[in-house]
């Protein structure tokens, strides 16, 4: 199945997480603690733990961070209480954005994410005013060269529900949330490692923007993600700039 271009979107993204190792940080652990408080600290039994552990050792985080954090949030020891809170709003042309945070002050988290969104040209809408244009998926996402029809063969193989060649070369899979450890564990056994390997938001369909306005949208986007308690950003617009 063919896809959109997004390869240049997920190397600006994962250049920026580059660049701010120490908010990269600062994200893992609060779903550390989110994941260890929900599910408990047993890695063998919490599936959303142990991917954020992974996140936090790509991230070069020491053990004794890691099982620290997850102490404060299974009781063991004193730590602060986060909430998950989604928004959803609109960007430049319409675009749907969904903004994920985790905070321990959600009055202070709306006030800035309305106003990012009011001074960079969206603006906030309802819950589940754009949620329903997007798919809560396991997404693997390969590099431009990768033999597709290995992937293709190893992926589906493995339960995975999509495999997706994209314009620029990248290939997509797709996975059911539940899926999604054993398809990326088979494919990296078969020696085929994901660029990026997530649970996300995915949308159905995308709005294209060129220019000025994908320019526009970057900002947004930029802003949004440099927010504090903003986790993940998630949109349906493929930006050509």
């Amino acid at each position: 199945m063919a896809g959109h271009s997004k390869w240049a979107n997920i190397q600006h993204r994962k250049g920026r997480q580059d660049e701010k190792r120490g908010k990269v940080w600062t994200r893992v652990i609060r779903e550390i603690m989110v994941a260890a408080r929900q599910g408990g600290g047993d890695l063998s039994a919490n599936p959303r733990l142990r991917l954020a552990v992974e996140k936090a050792k790509a991230a070069n985080m020491p053990a004794d961070t890691i099982k620290r954090n997850i102490d404060k949030a299974t009781g063991n020891l004193e730590g602060v209480q986060y909430e998950e809170i989604r928004y959803e709003g609109y960007g430049i042309g319409g675009a749907a954005i969904i903004v994920d945070t985790m905070t321990d002050n959600k009055v202070r988290t709306v006030a800035e994410v309305r106003h990012a969104f009011s001074k960079y040209g969206g603006s906030m809408g309802t819950a589940g005013s754009v949620a329903f244009q997007f798919k809560h998926v396991g997404q693997l996402v390969f590099a431009p060269g990768t033999s597709e029809d290995k992937v293709m063969e190893v992926a589906l193989e493995a339960g995975a529900e999509d495999v997706i060649a994209d314009d620029d070369g990248a290939i997509e899979v797709l996975t059911a949330y539940a899926q999604f450890e054993a398809v990326k564990n088979t494919l990296e056994a078969a020696g085929l490692k994901p660029e990026v390997a997530e649970i996300t938001m995915r949308p159905e369909n995308t709005i294209e923007l060129v220019g000025e306005d994908a320019a526009k949208m970057q900002r947004l986007l930029d802003i949004l993600e440099d927010l504090d308690d903003v986790q993940d950003v998630f949109h349906n617009a493929e930006i050509n700039e």
